[in-house]
């Protein structure tokens, strides 16, 4: 039984990484630390686990930690997890910088600890499925990735997230939206970045290969217009990625399961590892620093 430490009270640490950990046969959930202590208090006592007001007096009762509070939060906690030797199961994305993510890796590689990030799609059978396919079939020229969505809507709960409306759709879904491009098409080596009205962003990528991608976030899209939408082009035509067939729940499941192999294994090279998650900070670092300057980058 895999003990984990929970660091998040809010709700996706809720109804997501707690609930998640109390249904797994594999994983105990043995305490809850957070920002707010009456927060703490209400997320321990709804699994009867205690509540703790110091990261080093739960990490001391776990074997793991499972992380979900906002990212310039999360790298401090995984550095020193990862230091004592606390597994991690931790949050896209993995950091707001390049140095925070380098961090985060030197930590987990030197202590040798088992870890994933948990880029949620990547967690749903039929698309990981699908991907593995798409990436054996090759001969694909162009992505597309079209993310619209509307969280500042009365009763969503991102909404009042404050490092969501700080660091906008780029650091909250462009994650996701490169966690499927990625496995595809490769390692990105140029960027361009460009604004679009009501936080829209679009980023323009080029990958090993020469093939192309064009990525298009916003937290703030009219009702009427969210969408998800992810195609490939190629030789063989097109291919559009299938919604999960899963909820959230489900996939932190499968990321826990995912981490226990890991451990039992002794192996430390799972696809969504902190070294992809680093990947995906160079990114979209890169594509923070285009929209600025208003020029291609080369990684």
């Amino acid at each position: 039984m895999l003990r984990f430490g929970l660091f998040g009270t809010g709700h996706w640490a809720a109804e997501t990484h707690a609930a998640a950990i109390d249904a797994h046969p594999q994983a105990d959930l043995v305490g809850v630390w957070g920002r707010s202590p009456e927060r703490v208090a209400a997320l321990a006592d709804r699994h009867g686990v205690p509540a703790y007001d110091d990261v080093d007096a739960l990490l001391d009762a776990c074997d793991a930690v499972a992380v979900a509070v906002p990212p310039d939060v999360q790298v401090d906690i995984a550095v020193r997890a990862a230091t004592a030797g606390r597994h991690l199961l931790l949050d896209k994305p993995l950091a707001l910088n390049l140095a925070d993510a380098d961090r985060v890796v030197a930590a987990a590689q030197q202590s040798g600890v088992a870890s994933v990030v948990f880029f949620t799609q990547r967690f749903h059978p039929n698309i990981t499925g699908f991907l593995a396919s798409a990436a054996a079939a090759g001969g694909w020229q162009h992505a597309r990735a079209t993310m619209f969505a509307s969280i500042y809507q009365p009763g969503n709960p991102y909404g009042d997230s404050q490092w969501r409306r700080e660091h906008g759709a780029l650091w909250d879904i462009g994650p996701h939206a490169l966690s499927i491009i990625l496995p595809v098409l490769g390692r990105v080596t140029r960027v361009a970045a460009m604004d679009g009205p009501s936080g829209l962003v679009h980023l323009l990528l080029t990958h090993d290969g020469g093939a192309t991608s064009t990525l298009s976030l916003t937290l703030d899209a009219p009702p009427a217009a969210m969408t998800r939408d992810f195609v490939f082009f190629g030789e063989n035509g097109t291919e559009t990625v299938p919604p999960g067939d899963g909820s959230a729940l489900t996939a932190f499941g499968t990321a826990i399961d995912q981490l226990v192999e890991e451990i039992d294994a002794g192996t430390r090279d799972h696809r969504c590892d902190v070294r992809f998650g680093r990947e995906v900070v160079e990114i979209l670092a890169a594509a923070e620093a285009a929209r600025r300057a208003g020029r291609t980058l080369d990684l």
